[in-house]
């Protein structure tokens, strides 16, 4: 992958850094190890500290070995990077391939100085560029907003003309701290269909593969005829919200749920 944007001189590699918030269901910090190898800019190391799945690479430009990291025993996948950075740096170079620049790395460690520079700005990055979603939803008719115990589901039908892109959206919600919060949202798009778990939170976004999905907003539904909410706001990173849900007053509404979820997609349809 390119090379980040933000970079720090650390004598005999480079220190590159860039957090990836593309259009994937992940994102997070990367932190990339560089050096100049035979007169070529060459990426040495690469730590991908993402939410879901982060992991990191041995020679990327070598044998490329990638490897996942288990944040239950890990712990934070950017505090693991930063920890390693500072102690094993030199055994993760050799193990990359990369034998002479181990060797000068072990007689001219990189300076403390420039490590806590790193940390620091890595851990701003991550504060200030995480991305997250805010559905401006309109004012919603009577109908288009359905309470259902502890959370509601609002129904709208929306055009992107921005994006060349429109679809129905149904929107989970729920109260927290006396604020109205998205938990949950599918969009049922015919261009780029896709669905979040918490995208005020983490923002985890899935696009639909419609060969194997089929048709995405039946799809969305019968997610929710099949009880499967309470797993998806547990994911979304709201236990306690799931551990609340009347799951019978939810099945209840379902019949409601989908004539106006229908009813929305026909009328801007015909």
């Amino acid at each position: 992958m390119d090379k980040g944007g933000t970079t720090f001189d650390a004598g005999s590699v480079e220190i590159a850094m860039s957090y990836r918030k593309e259009i994937m269901d992940d994102q997070g910090l990367c932190v990339q190890v560089y050096s100049v190898i035979d007169g070529t800019d060459t990426e040495i190391l690469r730590f991908d500290c993402f939410d879901q799945a982060p992991h990191y690479h041995y020679g990327p430009e070598n044998h490329n070995i990638r490897l996942f990291l288990d944040k239950t025993t890990s712990g934070n996948p950017l505090g693991w990077t930063i920890n390693n950075l500072r102690n094993n740096m030199t055994d993760m170079v050799r193990r990359s391939g990369y034998e002479d620049l181990a060797d000068s790395l072990e007689k001219t460690p990189v300076k403390k100085a420039v490590l806590n520079k790193v940390e620091d700005k890595a851990r701003e990055m991550v504060r200030e560029e995480r991305r997250t979603v805010h559905h401006m939803m309109p004012e919603l008719v009577d109908g288009d907003k359905i309470e259902a115990g502890n959370i509601r589901f609002g129904l709208e039908y929306r055009h992107l003309p921005q994006i060349n892109d429109e679809g129905m959206a149904i929107h989970v919600l729920s109260d927290i701290a006396g604020q109205e919060v998205e938990v949950l949202a599918f969009d049922c798009f015919q261009v780029a269909p896709h669905y979040h778990y918490g995208p005020r939170n983490q923002d985890v976004r899935i696009y639909w593969d419609v060969t194997t999905s089929g048709e995405t907003l039946k799809w969305t539904l019968d997610q929710f005829k099949g009880g499967k909410l309470k797993t998806m706001i547990e994911r979304a990173g709201y236990p306690s919200i799931a551990s609340e849900l009347d799951e019978s007053l939810i099945q209840e509404l379902m019949p409601k749920i989908e004539k106006r979820s229908w009813d929305l997609v026909t009328a801007n349809n015909s």
